[in-house]
């Protein structure tokens, strides 16, 4: 068995939502050193532009609120006006909110729900036709989900939708990947714990402090996020449906 190519993915096409920052940025430019020809979205045009400039012309921005069934059905229209198949779809796009449980509005709520939960399985609806386009028995496509460690443990916040979310979203991957592996569609999905992102300011403002917390005392870097999402989008993991790889530095389970 040659295994020189298990993680190779070139001549694949990705899509990554929240691509222009944090994870998704890392997840796509890790996809670019692979080979792969990268799709990039986000809410805020400049910034996916910028971003798509700075990973050179294998990324491509396409702009798009994916927070409603419309936005994610207009970023699937988008990008069947440049492909007719979709190797690697990675629902990234996520939003967070902290309030007091007395306070906790119904905007936070929303908010949060429909990004993190609603749009990866209206998003993964919307482009069922082009991933069903590119997998096969024996080359499968791939579909992402990116959750958090937050979906398994508490933290010291008052994140109620956040953490509903996330949780929920594991058990949705299960559900999808039962259904969609008869399509050759893998899915699976990746919780992450402390990166320096722009959604989680307080491994970004205080990593050091945080690293001694951690059993392996340090946050993650941006190598150890590509390495999952490589192997999740990859060859090296087509016997792998429906799971959820914690890439925490043993954070969740130590705690």
């Amino acid at each position: 068995m040659d295994t020189s190519k298990l993680f190779d993915l070139t001549g694949k096409v990705a899509l990554v939502t929240g691509g222009s920052r944090g994870i998704g940025k890392m997840i796509a430019k890790a996809f670019i050193a692979q080979g792969a020809k990268v799709y990039i979205s986000s809410r805020k045009a400049p910034a996916c532009a910028d971003t798509a400039e700075e990973l050179g012309p294998n990324c491509i921005a396409l702009p798009m609120d994916v927070s409603t069934v419309d936005g994610c059905r207009a970023l699937a229209d988008a990008l069947a006006g440049h492909e007719d198949h979709l190797d690697i779809l990675v629902n990234n796009a996520g939003a967070a909110w902290g309030e007091p449980f007395e306070q906790f509005p119904e905007s936070g709520w929303d908010k949060v729900m429909n990004l993190n939960i609603k749009s990866p399985f209206f998003l993964t609806q919307a482009l069922h036709g082009l991933l069903k386009a590119a997998g096969s028995h024996e080359r499968p496509a791939k579909v992402v989900n990116i959750a958090s460690i937050d979906g398994i443990k508490l933290n010291a916040n008052e994140t109620y939708s956040y953490h509903a979310s996330k949780s929920g979203l594991m058990y949705l991957t299960r559900r999808m990947a039962a259904r969609l592996v008869q399509d050759h569609i893998i899915v699976n999905a990746i919780a992450p714990g402390p990166f320096a992102s722009e959604m989680n300011r307080y491994a970004r403002d205080q990593g050091e402090e945080l690293a001694k917390r951690m059993p392996v005392r340090r946050i993650g870097k941006d190598d150890d996020m590509a390495a999952a999402a490589i192997f999740l989008s990859s060859r090296a993991s087509d016997f792998v449906v429906g799971t959820t790889v914690t890439v925490d530095g043993g954070l969740a389970y130590a705690m």
